[in-house]
């Protein structure tokens, strides 16, 4: 009497069932990554502040060859490789963050050289002995909303100050959502819009679709692989202290400008308010609750060459500019907001690739500037509590 043939009798059988149980595996690891969507979960598992220093700035970078750097879309990790993650909720220091554009960030300069660096090198203290620390939250891209979004992640540090350094070009409805973090995280970033009731849509089109499959290992396997690089480049950060990449040459920023006085498609004489993002800045304040806001209109590039009595610079033509400021300046005494307005602080000179980068000379003068607001704002604070 013949028998069925087994599966340890025929090496075909065998083979079919060890490969579909795999498939099967598979298949459940992948639903079930999906299902909890572990990703920033994973991003704070990191070797910085561990196995090697934290950054001093968020990871960015566009030559991760040169710069032993990235940019992702996972915050929590991108935290995580700070060295903010390490202060905790400490009370033995006065916890400052800086939070803004690339500006802040420090684009060409060295982690020593930027506004926090020069900050942390003035070794300010309270009456009572403890450290003024200031921490650079900064971010590339433009966006009053991306500044918020950093600054959510950022209260979970509890500082004592923010520093929120921003320009018009943040202001425009139609920059708000062009950051690519927040355009790759569209379920965080729709959630802060409804939570804060900003004025932008959750369903703009710019934000990345995701579906089930998208969550899956395969589909976040690039979001994995970055993941990975970062610890990997955190290596070579320890050993070189080198997080950006520095050209060897770069454009200044435009000396003659076109005979242009449109801003946005705006012209003069007055902004249309709907078309910015005024009500944002008052968002986030109110969104850091009692944590006090030192709000300040950065420096720009003043131009003295052709059509320089129509624009500034390549950003802005002078009514919109001049508009702006004075809309800032009477929001921040109606809400009772700290305030200081620097843009005209910076000779034309210290200006390095763009009408918001600063040279180090230039940031020196900011710092100074900004530790003076800093002190008042300390001393007023220690005698309030």
């Amino acid at each position: 009497m013949k028998t069925s043939p087994t599966s340890s009798s025929n090496p075909a059988i065998f083979i079919r069932n060890v490969l579909l149980k795999a498939f099967i595996l598979l298949a459940a690891i992948n639903l079930c990554f999906a299902a909890i969507h572990p990703i920033n979960w994973l991003g704070q598992l990191s070797l910085y502040n561990h196995f090697f220093p934290g950054r001093i700035r968020l990871p960015f970078g566009e030559r991760p060859d040169l710069a032993y750097n990235l940019s992702l879309d996972n915050l929590p990790a991108m935290f995580a490789s700070h060295q903010i993650h390490t202060s905790g909720q400490t009370s033995s220091e006065f916890k400052v963050i800086l939070i803004g554009d690339s500006s802040v960030w420090g684009y060409l300069l060295t982690p020593a050289q930027t506004l926090s660096g020069q900050m942390n090198q003035a070794n300010l203290r309270l009456a009572d002995g403890r450290p003024i620390r200031f921490y650079n939250l900064g971010y590339p891209t433009i966006s009053l909303t991306k500044d918020v979004f950093i600054l959510r992640q950022a209260l979970h540090y509890q500082p004592d100050l923010i520093i929120w350094l921003t320009t018009l070009e943040a202001f425009p409805i139609e920059k708000q959502l062009a950051s690519p973090i927040l355009q790759d995280n569209p379920s965080a970033v729709r959630a802060m819009i409804q939570a804060l009731d900003l004025p932008l849509d959750v369903n703009d089109i710019r934000f990345k679709h995701t579906s089930f499959w998208s969550e899956t290992i395969l589909g976040q396997r690039r979001a994995l692989a970055d993941l990975l690089r970062l610890q990997i480049y955190g290596i070579l950060w320890a050993a070189t202290g080198v997080d950006q990449y520095y050209p060897s040459t770069f454009e200044p920023p435009q000396h003659d400008l076109d005979a242009d006085d449109t801003f946005y498609n705006q012209r003069p004489p007055s902004l249309i308010m709907d078309e910015l993002a005024f009500p944002i800045p008052q968002a986030g304040i109110e969104l850091a609750g009692k944590t006090p806001v030192l709000l300040v209109n950065e420096p720009i590039y003043i131009s003295d060459g052709q059509n320089s009595d129509i624009r500034y610079n390549f950003f802005y033509p002078r009514w919109a500019y001049d508009e702006y400021r004075q809309i800032l300046q009477t929001s921040s005494q109606e809400h009772g907001w700290a305030y200081l307005d620097a843009w005209d602080l910076i000779p034309a000179s210290e200006f390095t690739n763009s009408a918001i980068h600063l040279s180090p000379q230039a940031t020196t003068l900011l710092a100074d500037k900004i530790l003076a607001s800093v002190s008042e704002m300390a001393v007023s604070l220690e005698k309030n509590k």
